[in-house]
């Protein structure tokens, strides 16, 4: 009579192991970075974009996403992340408004889901990092500030008083964080699942940069992957 005996613990964990790495080595490193409104997280994605070496996907995410749905870029362009869940949009009479940014964000979102399994990048905003979640490789970035300096940071930019610097960011701020809840159905925030909180106010663009790319560097390194020559 054969006897047949269970695996160890051991060998059950090793197996896991060994799973997991094979899924993870066949995930590209993608960094995904939410932005606090006016913390210029933009700007650091185009200097880390350069000091890398890959590519960034920001406002190529609304192209990609037009032509998966069969829409102009200029009726486009006016369902962006900010747009996308203002209060507005769950009226009645915005219902084709609500249906054109729903469209938009669906193709949207696969098109971020292709891009995070099949090459190293940057990918800015529009719940990316909700979106590749299960990518094990994936370095989840918040870039913030506080208030008082985003407030400063657009202000200057803009050319507004104080007041209306204020108004502009906390507007913005919320409908960023209202774009989070209404497509992750409320299970996530801009806060949440982070690997990194990098501080513009402190650290300043470069700063905030650096710490991103040792990140990445790490990472690659971990993995066995060769880094891109800018990256080096």
């Amino acid at each position: 009579m054969r006897i047949i005996t269970k695996p160890s613990i051991k060998h059950r964990f090793e197996k896991r192991v060994a799973a997991k790495d094979a899924a993870r080595a066949g995930q590209p490193v993608v960094i995904t970075i939410a932005r606090d409104f006016g913390a210029e997280g933009h700007e650091i994605g185009k200097m880390l974009a350069t000091e890398l070496g890959i590519p960034l996907y920001d406002k190529e995410l609304l192209v990609r996403s037009s032509r998966r749905a069969g829409e102009s870029m200029d009726r486009i362009a006016a369902y962006d992340e900010q747009l996308a869940a203002e209060t507005m949009a769950f009226l009645p009479d915005r219902m084709d408004a609500r249906n054109v940014s729903d469209r938009l964000f669906e193709n949207m979102a696969q098109v971020i889901i292709d891009l995070g399994s099949t090459e190293s990048c940057i990918i800015e905003g529009r719940l990316s990092d909700y979106l590749l979640r299960h990518n094990p490789n994936q370095i989840a970035v918040l870039v913030t500030a506080p208030l008082e300096a985003r407030i400063e940071i657009v202000r200057s930019k803009r050319g507004l008083d104080k007041r209306q610097g204020a108004k502009l960011v906390k507007e913005q701020q919320r409908a960023r964080e209202q774009f989070y809840k209404r497509y992750s159905a409320g299970k996530w925030r801009m806060d949440m699942g982070k690997d990194l909180v990098v501080n513009r106010a402190k650290l300043g663009r470069q700063g905030c940069v650096d710490v991103i790319a040792a990140a990445y560097r790490a990472k690659m390194r971990e993995l066995g992957l060769e880094l891109p020559k800018a990256a080096e």
